[in-house]
């Protein structure tokens, strides 16, 4: 195990762990979970079932999952780092993009170091059977990284360290060689229910259960219709996943910078405004975001979250440092949107064409303007 933690630490992991396979005391609620209906529109967790807390059927032969954990604060950040993302989303006219997808897609940058880790083993004990994931398959990650000691799960359902709050990722090997376990971490929560009071929508519905139909992650990258009326105002301007659970948590006051320059932040995601962002046609859109995790939703959806959160700049004015032309500014380009236009300043397309507004998209833009109180600086059509 030594060798195998040097050679996590000269990849850039924080920490691993080994976990035996057998998961069978959370099938219960993960079956709960499922039923409930709480997974939303992810029909595959449906689909996969028990698969998920089954490791040897996921991969036969498997008998053991290495677990590792790697840190992904921006190395940039500065001490009051929790502070000013706070700051950031008390700004309508800012845009909210969790901590996690302003750098480089972590599925990338995990699963190929998880491919090395898992070779340089074999280059020294043999060949064997392994396959590795990082948010990739039917996979209890939490569940298999609490068995082996990266932490405890937390009552918003993610991994908690003692030495390193919850602003990680996490990768698995599955392995068909007996590895020794490691043991796992006893919870350290006690009576806080931070987590559960500041999430915005009230998603986290008891202890280690999330709704994830009310959870603003899940309404800004998986879902992709159109986001419940009654949730928007709730979103801010959360563009692209939420981060207020892990903000608030105690226990992040011990997160950790990340190791490698992957997770450093993008100029283009370092605290941009909403109107900045709106401006980017799809093209630019899929340059700017090559990479990143932010990509796979695609432009629709992008400017479906962008919508929501500048008719919650709307609905702010007059307030929260949001000016009369900044009011103005946001409805022109929601309009020139909604009529066809590219970008906030109403030019057309280079080859003449209009850019044609989905029905998705035109419903979202049409309720951010009816989000306006003081509609008169604009001739209405």
């Amino acid at each position: 195990m030594e060798k195998l933690r040097q050679w996590a630490t000269e990849l850039g992991f924080s920490q691993i762990g080994v976990a035996d396979v057998d998961l069978s005391s959370a099938e219960a609620g993960l079956l709960a979970w499922l039923e409930a209906g709480f997974h939303g529109s992810m029909h595959y967790m449906q689909a996969h079932g028990l698969k998920r807390a089954r490791p040897a059927e996921l991969v036969p032969g498997t008998v053991r999952v290495v677990t590792a954990r790697m840190d992904y604060l921006p190395k940039g950040l500065a001490s009051d780092w929790q502070a000013i993302e706070w700051d950031r989303l008390s700004k309508p006219d800012r845009a909210g993009v969790s901590v996690y997808a302003r750098g480089r897609d972590y599925h990338k940058v995990l699963r190929a170091r998880l491919q090395t880790l898992a070779q340089r083993l074999a280059d020294e004990v043999g060949p064997y059977g392994f396959r590795v994931f990082t948010d990739s398959a039917p996979v209890l990650e939490v569940e298999l990284a609490s068995r082996s000691g990266l932490g405890w799960r937390g009552k918003h359902t993610l991994l908690l360290s003692r030495q390193a709050g919850s602003f990680f990722f996490l990768g698995e090997i599955f392995i068909d060689i007996p590895l020794p376990v490691t043991e796992p971490e006893t919870a350290h929560c006690g009576s806080c229910q931070a987590c559960r009071d500041v999430c915005p929508t009230q998603a986290i519905v008891g202890d280690q259960r999330v709704d994830a139909r009310r959870c603003i992650s899940y309404l800004t990258i998986e879902h992709d219709g159109p986001i419940p009326e009654e949730l928007r105002p709730l979103l801010g301007n959360r563009i692209y996943g939420c981060d207020d659970c892990q903000l608030v948590c105690p226990w992040n006051k011990f997160a950790q910078r990340a190791t490698l320059p992957d997770f450093d932040t993008r100029k283009v995601l370092d605290g941009p405004g909403l109107l900045d962002l709106w401006a980017w046609d799809e093209a630019t859109f899929l340059r700017l975001t090559e990479g990143s995790p932010i990509r796979r939703i695609g432009h629709e959806r992008w400017q479906r979250n962008l919508a929501v959160a500048m008719g919650n700049a709307l609905a702010a004015y007059p307030g929260n440092g949001l000016s009369a032309s900044d009011r103005d500014a946001i409805e022109n380009a929601l309009r020139a949107r909604l009529h066809g236009l590219q970008g906030s300043g109403g030019a057309g397309r280079e080859d003449g064409q209009e850019a044609g507004c989905s029905e998705l998209l035109a419903q979202h833009i049409e309720w951010a303007l009816a989000q306006s109180l003081t509609r008169t600086s604009l001739p209405r059509t």
